[in-house]
């Protein structure tokens, strides 16, 4: 008796487990979205999403310091302090775009909740420096830094490195004609 073969999709049988539903709910299908972006195309999007959230940033510092003169020293308007952070965030989403490509039939729609809810999470820090007693006009401007990155970041990556819907996710997600993202 011949050994069967191994399944193209191997995770797809999570979805006969507890986390069926959950999976469902989130358009977690292991249905890769057809076409995949380019590399070359994910690299640059990768850059601009670098560049476009550095340059947002130090524009936000330095609006932050004008409309706020007692920001002008606070310690997380550093250039050093907050590229670092920025890098390390902007990268580790880039790489996530093209593995929910490769998990979803609906990348843009779970990217999405993805980029709000890991923005949302990325605030707890914020809050806590903000309790701690720094600055509520540098806290500030630093949550609305996050919102712009993800802004930037989440925009970059769709639209320079897109993903198309699968067949059968646009055909069922239809209302009225239109596919919703």
């Amino acid at each position: 008796m011949a050994a069967p073969s191994p399944s193209p999709r191997p995770l797809s049988g999570l979805s006969d487990t507890f986390l069926g539903p959950a999976l469902d709910a989130f358009h977690v299908d292991f249905v890769p979205a057809d076409p995949q972006p380019s590399w070359l195309r994910w690299a640059v999007a990768t850059v601009v999403s670098l560049a476009g959230s550095l340059g947002v940033d130090a524009a936000l510092v330095a609006i932050g310091k004008a409309v706020f003169p007692s920001t002008a020293q606070f310690p997380h308007f550093h250039f050093s302090s907050y590229a670092k952070l920025t890098v390390i965030g902007v990268l580790i989403a880039c790489i996530g775009w093209p593995v929910v490509t490769r998990i979803s039939s609906r990348p843009r729609w779970l990217f999405l909740r993805l980029a709000v809810a890991v923005t949302v999470v990325l605030l707890l820090p914020d809050v806590y420096i903000w309790i701690r007693g720094q600055s509520a006009p540098g806290v500030l401007v630093l949550v609305v830094m996050h919102l712009a990155i993800a802004l930037v970041t989440y925009n970059a990556l769709v639209r320079i490195a897109p993903a198309g819907e699968s067949r059968t996710a646009t055909a069922t997600d239809t209302h009225g004609g239109v596919a919703r993202a």
